[in-house]
């Protein structure tokens, strides 16, 4: 994701022996060493799952979810648990240590990780690759920041809002991808950096996921396994919801004022000049005819489309992909009729091509860290896995503590678990009605055990290397994981210590 900080580490006249940030692989490979070390330590259990029926939107919906008394461990002839551990090596398909990197990028399925997101990234980087070989982005942006003189400062709540209320309202967050690629050179060309340009797009839509009052994703279906009438508390969430974006665009707005006065302290300063020089031939004296305003139009368009299909028909990634190839390829005829920057067919194919290869090192990183699940037993709850014996561990665990920490403890929970099944609705089938339950037995409603889920599932996604809509935007902002870690660790420890305090005071006034 970052080349320009590798080569410019090779060419410092630091100390050999300083310490650096290990690469993002490096990480997820040690992280997945230590998965295959639990396997010789901890045995495998399984759940049985029940079908819960739950009411959103006036409509009944049923999801499958396990049952939390159903727990057992796979035993042997003599009844002792059963140890599955990983091996280096397995052929036939079987899962060892060293396939966990090729096991990881095929699976799944096109409708999520890893194989769906990862192709989803290719085709809309190579779409997005034919826009930003038009010269149009470059040119257009000159020109807004021309007509917006003064006016710079309102860019970060403006966007920091919409994309939490996008978050908040339909679950945004794999879309945040697109926009980020058109929004990095507006933010670098105002005076900030591709870590602004993070916060403004992905983080915001996950404070608004984490803080929603009303996500489909998230909160609905943690309310309908649980038992609390969908959309209950939506008053508090929302007071919640505006806190938390309140937040958000503060710390945002204080860094980017920082990054303004003194772009050396930008933590992404290094890889941001991949769009410093991409945007050193523009000028307000550039091109700007009537084929730009179509293409402009045309990405205009399919957004709003996109937006209408995500909220009226749930469309998700395959259907967003179809819709960002079919603008490449609408933007790309418009260059080819009015030759903007010289585009030829062959040229716009190799634009498409180009642009897809920049999203290939983040592509094998969401593909890696999905291995890492893989290696645990993956997320089927009624196969013997070592994810599931941690996860009624840990329910047990919090079964024995007092009401508060209780409470406090299962936001850590969810917030760790995160790490592992990064999906909201996913999550939520697995770990809810585990916490239903135990809520009830250590004297917390079950609706602050959901205020716990939604607060530890949502905010994990802004850190989590497993995220792979978090690591496919740090991809297009070519902002490595290990500086992203550097820079955001300081709002997660804030977020989650406002998190912590929101939780205890909810069971203190007895939130229901």
């Amino acid at each position: 994701m970052n080349s320009n900080s590798t080569h410019s580490s090779i060419g410092s006249t630091s100390p050999v022996n300083a310490w650096q940030m290990p690469d993002t692989l490096v990480i997820i490979f040690f992280v997945a060493l230590a998965a295959m070390l639990l396997t010789y330590i901890i045995p495998v259990g399984s759940f049985d799952t029940q079908e819960v029926a739950y009411v959103s939107d006036g409509v009944e919906k049923s999801r499958s979810v396990v049952d939390p008394s159903s727990f057992r461990y796979q035993v042997d002839d003599s009844g002792a648990p059963v140890l599955q551990p990983i091996s280096l090596f397995n052929g036939g398909g079987d899962v060892g240590f060293f396939n966990f990197a090729f096991e990881g990028l095929v699976s799944g399925s096109k409708w999520g990780t890893a194989i769906g997101v990862i192709m989803f990234m290719l085709v809309i980087g190579g779409a997005f690759g034919i826009v930003m070989e038009t010269g149009t982005i470059d040119n257009g942006i000159l020109r807004l920041i021309d007509k917006t003189q003064g006016n710079e400062g309102l860019f970060i709540p403006a966007l920091f809002t919409l994309f939490s209320l996008g978050g908040a309202v339909f679950g945004m967050g794999e879309e945040a991808i697109a926009f980020a690629i058109i929004i990095c050179p507006l933010m670098i060309r105002l005076g900030f950096d591709g870590i602004t340009t993070v916060m403004v797009t992905y983080v915001a839509t996950q404070v608004g996921f984490a803080s929603s009052w009303m996500n489909p994703f998230s909160v609905a279906i943690a309310q309908g396994i649980a038992g609390v009438p969908v959309l209950s508390g939506a008053g508090v969430r929302g007071v919640m919801w505006a806190g938390f974006t309140l937040m958000g665009i503060i710390f945002t707005m204080r860094y980017g004022a920082k990054i303004r006065a003194t772009p050396s302290l930008s933590y992404s300063y290094n890889s941001d000049q991949y769009f410093r020089d991409h945007q050193a031939s523009a000028s307000l004296e550039s091109r700007f005819n009537l084929g730009d305003i179509l293409v402009l139009l045309t990405i205009l368009l399919t957004v709003i489309w996109v937006i209408w299909g995500v909220v009226a028909n749930a469309w998700f990634i395959p259907e967003i992909a179809s819709q960002f190839f079919t603008m490449g390829i609408v933007v790309g005829i418009i260059a080819v009729v009015f030759k903007l920057n010289n585009m030829t067919v062959n040229r716009l194919a190799t634009s498409f091509k180009q642009g897809a290869a920049t999203m290939l090192e983040p592509a094998i990183l969401v593909g890696c860290a999905s291995g890492i699940l893989i290696l645990l037993g993956g997320g089927d709850p009624t196969q013997p896995s070592v994810l599931n014996t941690l996860l009624s561990s840990a329910g047990g665990i919090i079964g024995e503590l007092p009401a508060a920490f209780s409470a406090w403890f299962m936001l850590l929970f969810q917030s760790i678990f995160n790490f592992f099944v990064t999906s909201g609705s996913g999550q939520a089938a697995l770990t809810m009605p585990l916490m239903s339950p135990l809520a009830d037995i250590v004297g917390v409603s079950r609706q602050v055990a959901v205020l716990a889920f939604q607060l530890g599932d949502g905010f994990t996604n802004i850190l989590v290397p497993t995220s792979a809509s978090l690591m496919a935007t740090l991809g297009v902002c070519r902002v490595d994981w290990g500086v992203w870690l550097k820079f955001i660790w300081r709002f997660m420890l804030a977020l989650f210590v406002v998190s912590s305090i929101v939780v205890v005071a909810a069971h203190y006034f007895g939130f229901v």
